[in-house]
């Protein structure tokens, strides 16, 4: 049952204001976000982004809806409302899962707890389609590892529009979520979907590999934050050192790359490591303009035959 109109509602620590504006919503959640010590990272860097994200969906309105502090909270959004800071503030669950929704180079993609959150650097390589380190002449083939929820491979197809890109991933879960958002973007016939164990049974030749592959080691799993663990772990762990699925794609890489082509490979702060590893191989490391670090360029005349 609805409570009375212009009643509080009261959420652990958080009394949801009403009748209030949009915005006065948004800033009192924010303000019992930051009271309760979460972790930002996955979509967004600060409780105020959070909140936002919270309240406009529980309104049933659209991120970029203009005019908050015009507009008025719906009395009827509040025990939702409620309901989504609980599970954000008790089960530090990130807020993509509670909306269903994140964001990844502009684009809207559908995200459950059968994917990653989509929050890599990569979006600001595609945005600026690797220039400068892309190869000459065009991208007719890409393959993106390890592909999730399909924001790295759908976005990669919609910056190359002359491209046909493979996307693979080991868990059949997350391909049928990616369905959907290849479906989602109208790319049913440039994005095809393969499961496979890496690069295990894929054939030909790609202009550009990407990858985002698992790359925590093992005993720093438990050390994350917890809203980690609403992640699945497969897609995040990789071998005592973090590095057992970046090795084998480099190892299998060499023979599907184009002789002009790139690879692309993301380790986030197990660059260091990477390095370590491997010292003979020449790495190059963008920097990036929003943040972001530890993905890993290749020519193919870099990698051992």
């Amino acid at each position: 049952m609805m409570p009375p109109a212009g009643r509080e509602i009261h959420c652990m620590n958080v009394d949801i204001p009403a009748p209030a504006m949009v915005g006065e919503v948004i800033r009192h959640c924010a303000d019992a976000l930051e009271r309760a010590g979460l972790f930002y990272g996955h979509g967004t860097d600060n409780a105020i982004d959070d909140a936002a994200a919270l309240v406009l969906h529980a309104a049933g309105l659209a991120a970029d809806t203009p005019d908050v502090d015009v507009r008025q909270f719906p009395d009827a959004s509040r025990q939702r409302l409620a309901r989504y800071l609980q599970r954000r503030i008790d089960a530090r669950e990130p807020v993509p899962y509670i909306t269903g929704e994140a964001w990844f180079c502009g684009l809207p993609f559908r995200v459950d707890r059968r994917v990653l959150i989509p929050r890599s650097p990569f979006a600001e390589l595609i945005r600026n389609r690797f220039e400068p380190w892309r190869p000459p002449g065009p991208m007719a083939r890409i393959l993106e590892i390890g592909t999730g929820s399909g924001c790295i491979a759908i976005a990669a197809a919609l910056a190359f529009p002359d491209s046909q890109v493979v996307a693979t991933d080991i868990s059949w879960p997350a391909l049928q979520l990616a369905l959907e958002n290849r479906a989602r973007h109208g790319l049913e016939d440039r994005v095809h979907l393969v499961q496979a164990d890496l690069l295990a049974g894929i054939a030909g030749r790609f202009d550009l590999i990407l990858s985002n592959p698992p790359y925590v080691p093992e005993a720093e799993l438990a050390g994350l934050p917890a809203e980690y663990g609403h992640e699945p772990a497969l897609a995040l762990v990789s071998g005592a050192d973090g590095l057992a699925s970046v090795r084998r794609i480099l190892q299998d890489a060499p023979a599907l790359l184009a002789p002009n082509g790139l690879l692309a490979l993301e380790v986030g702060a197990g660059w260091r490591a990477l390095e370590t590893a491997f010292p003979r191989l020449p790495f190059l490391w963008p920097e990036f303009e929003h943040g972001g670090e530890g993905i890993a360029l290749l020519s193919a005349a870099d990698l051992p035959a």
